[in-house]
């Protein structure tokens, strides 16, 4: 029997997103943005890559220290990184010769809420 460890990421924002927090319709522009932040979270590595970052010293890591454990090239992650900093899910600082990676503010919790339902409508198994 395995253990499984819980992510738990530090509620965060999506920057530069507006994603209706009401529980709205959303527009067409902010179907795209979330979509576009699904579609970098589709990836199982960079799920891994944000979990990794969560769990490290004040949740911010080191490109260096995230290849080893996703064993994929350094070229590779970047790669993954890039992806994840264009949907807002995380930024980029270079130090010296790395570069750190850290969660971005609210950007967790914003796509929970984006995507919230207010009440579960009957007969959907919901407590609504």
């Amino acid at each position: 029997m395995s253990a499984r460890a819980e992510l738990t990421i530090t509620p965060v924002g999506i920057a530069a997103c507006s994603f209706p927090l009401t529980g709205s319709v959303l527009d067409d522009e902010s179907a795209r943005q979330l979509a576009r932040v699904f579609k970098a979270l589709s990836d199982p590595t960079r799920v891994r890559l944000i979990s990794l970052i969560a769990s490290a010293d004040d949740a911010q890591a080191c490109i260096c220290n995230l290849t080893e454990p996703v064993g994929l090239s350094q070229p590779t992650v970047s790669h993954h990184m890039k992806v994840l900093v264009e949907a807002g899910l995380v930024t980029r600082e270079q130090r010296g010769k790395w570069a750190y990676y850290g969660l971005v503010g609210d950007a967790f919790e914003a796509l929970r809420s984006a995507v919230g339902f207010q009440r579960m409508p009957s007969g959907t198994g919901g407590n609504g």
